[in-house]
């Protein structure tokens, strides 16, 4: 059994170990930047904690682990385009960098070798690991198509969200987990459980993304602070308050978000100045621990030794628990 810091050095040193000698050169250098940048690594992570869960082999489950984190920085890539999102981990985003061309033909190159990093696998488990990547990258897919149809839809339910954040984030989570289980050769009912652990995971993580826009620090967030109210996204803190909210409140949200002449700055404060009024930044984090619940349920349905799960608990408790 390996500990969530030994895991973590170990996934780095494959990251930094990846050399991309192919040309062109512009094409696979915003790749390597990418990678560079950082971050917690939580998706790769999972691979291996689900692999080490059932006492699988973790350095056979390193290529699918960096398979992983190249989808999920490719799919960054494109929605910083989208987004038109300065910063990511608080530097330039490639299309800032170079340009928009470049991030698209960067992010493809990325998926696409993601794709072959998992076929380094048991030809045995393959099969069904392809099946559930591709699956999963659909589904992501749709959830950012239906992240950018909700910027013009008016009527947008929390159920609405939080089921376009499950594809679009929490079934990353859950596959990532899922794939660690396949190569520990878990059993169905319990890589599924621990597919539902991480992907509840996943939706208390994207609510507590959207607390980080509004409330967080834009050094440790290593995002612009009210990116979302900017760029008038209906995330859960929005939803909520327009559940909440009382006439007057209800009016000024819906001018904040409509009109185009309030500076940014202006737009951020008002916004965040009504949320703190409606107790948002509570409601949220209530919501947070329901789904937190939830995931530990789930990860107490698997038939492994308690112990076995520690690691995985301590990362849910450290990712739900961001600072601001």
């Amino acid at each position: 059994m390996h500990s969530l810091s030994s895991l973590r050095v170990k996934l780095e040193k494959s990251i930094e170990a990846l050399s991309f000698q192919d040309k062109p050169v512009e094409l696979y250098e915003p790749i390597i930047y990418t990678l560079s940048l950082g971050g917690k690594r939580i998706r790769p992570l999972l691979v291996l904690l689900g692999c080490d869960l059932f006492g699988g082999d973790i350095d056979a489950s390193l290529r699918p682990a960096l398979a992983i984190e190249l989808f999920h920085n490719f799919t960054l890539l494109h929605d910083d385009i989208m987004d038109k999102a300065p910063l990511r981990r608080g530097k330039e985003t490639v299309y800032k960098k170079w340009n928009t061309n470049v991030a698209i033909l960067s992010g493809d190159t990325m998926f696409a070798i993601a794709y072959d990093f998992l076929t380094e696998v048991d030809p045995l488990l393959l099969p069904g690991m392809l099946k559930l990547f591709t699956q999963t990258a659909r589904e992501v897919c749709e959830g950012q198509q239906y992240d950018l149809n909700f910027e013009k839809q008016y009527s947008v339910t929390i159920a609405d969200y939080i089921r376009m954040i499950c594809l679009k984030t929490a079934v990353l989570l859950g596959c990532s987990l899922k794939l660690g289980a396949i190569l520990g050769h878990a059993s169905t009912a319990d890589a599924d459980h621990l597919y539902s652990f991480g992907e509840n995971l996943g939706l208390g993580f994207q609510l507590q993304d959207d607390l980080l826009d509004v409330f967080g620090n834009e050094e440790k967030f290593g995002k612009e602070i009210g990116g979302d109210i900017v760029s008038d996204k209906k995330t859960f803190l929005f939803l909520k308050a327009m559940e909440l909210a009382g006439p007057t409140d209800l009016s000024a949200i819906k001018q904040c978000f409509s009109a185009r002449e309030i500076p940014s700055v202006e737009k951020v404060k008002m916004v965040k100045e009504i949320y703190t009024r409606l107790h948002i930044q509570e409601k949220t984090k209530e919501q947070i621990d329901i789904y937190y619940a939830d995931a530990l349920k789930c990860l107490q349905d698997i038939n492994v030794e308690e112990n076995r799960k520690e690691e995985l608990k301590a990362l849910a408790k450290q990712l739900l628990g961001r600072d601001f």
